[in-house]
């Protein structure tokens, strides 16, 4: 599929995820499978975009494209701004959040809260479409069924946004009022895809092979995008396709690969956050990697004691090799879809 001229490898997406899909981990779903990345939202706030915190995330270093930023705000002519901003700093796609339910980011009227407000909404969608043209950067929007389960509107959104020229939209199957609780519904997501010319993204639960085939059947999308089952799984991605390609299962990774795949995921994310923050931030992501494996939580209560990289690595390693040593395979597991372990994380509608 295409997202204006650009050319998806397939149907697979990483969902953006603040705290979560920086680009070290971007860059590693895109390896094992994932056909396209979003990066984690950048505020629109213009006196945050010099921070570290936006400067990480802003950095796309040696990323394939087409790279793809979401932005987040409330304010058009703001929003408009930061997607010129993006664009200079190498965005080739903008994403517009009116998905995030986290009430730190709704609080403030952003993200799912926007649906409330159907004429900001749609007036922001405009902005960012028309300061994007001039580069021919297209925009895609990403939203949930609703603010409540008494006001769906994606629907109706959906045809708006279309109108005013967004490219592509991806819609979580659930309202801002149910955050992550309970089962997405995909009936929204297929009335949506009946209702808009452009493509559709379906997003929600989708944690397995057999989730990812019957949410495109049930919703006729273009592609699923996945979150919470690639954290600590990022090979889900190339399961998936195996299993659409084929109709058979791959066998689960080898715990070498595994090994091997953490430790570059880890000296990869040390790069971007230096020392300090970078063992630190780097916990969840090991805690997610291991969390259905024998001794996990041994394991886990020793890392959060260690504070440097070097003895991160040497843990990390020692583990799988002890790991090996009675398994050749990561054990065939349920994907994780708990919000656990994610202090420090705003997830941007996984």
């Amino acid at each position: 599929m295409h997202i204006g001229p650009y050319l998806l490898a397939n149907n697979l997406f990483a969902a953006p995820m603040a705290g979560v899909t920086d680009r070290p981990f971007r860059q590693l779903c895109r390896r094992l499978g994932a056909g396209y990345a979003v990066s984690e939202m950048v505020t629109s706030r213009r006196d945050l975009w010099n921070t570290l915190k936006t400067s990480r995330r802003a950095n796309h270093d040696g990323e394939p494209g087409p790279i793809a930023v979401q932005i987040a705000g409330t304010d058009a002519q703001m929003m408009a701004e930061a997607a010129a901003y993006n664009v200079d700093r190498g965005a080739q796609i903008i994403d517009i959040n009116m998905g995030c339910p986290a009430k730190k980011v709704c609080n403030k009227w952003a993200g799912s809260a926007l649906m409330q407000d159907e004429p900001l909404a749609i007036s922001i969608a405009r902005a960012v479409v028309e300061a994007c043209a001039p580069h021919g950067v297209p925009v895609t929007l990403k939203m949930r069924t609703g603010w409540s389960l008494e006001h769906r509107n994606a629907v109706r959104l959906a045809r708006a946004f279309e109108d005013v020229g967004v490219r592509m939209l991806t819609v979580h199957g659930r309202t801002r009022e149910q955050g992550y609780r309970g089962q997405a519904e995909y009936d929204t997501i297929a009335a949506v895809k009946r209702a808009v010319r452009v493509p559709v993204v379906a997003n929600g639960d989708v944690d397995s092979p057999e989730k990812a085939r019957d949410v495109l059947a049930a919703t006729g999308a273009d592609a699923v995008m996945i979150g919470r089952a690639a954290q600590g799984r990022p090979w889900i991605f190339r399961e998936i396709a195996h299993f659409l390609a084929t109709g058979t299962h791959l066998a689960p990774p080898l715990v070498a690969e595994v090994k091997r795949l953490l430790l570059e995921h880890l000296q990869d994310h040390y790069t971007l956050y230096g020392e300090f923050t970078g063992v630190r931030s780097a916990r969840k992501h090991i805690a997610w990697y291991v969390h259905t494996l024998p001794g996990a939580a041994d394991f886990r209560a020793g890392m959060n004691s260690i504070e440097d990289c070097g003895a991160q690595l040497e843990a990390v390693a020692r583990f799988f090799d002890e790991l090996g040593s009675g398994m050749d395979r990561i054990p065939a597991t349920p994907a994780r879809v708990d919000c656990g372990g994610e202090q420090e994380a705003v997830e941007v509608d996984a």
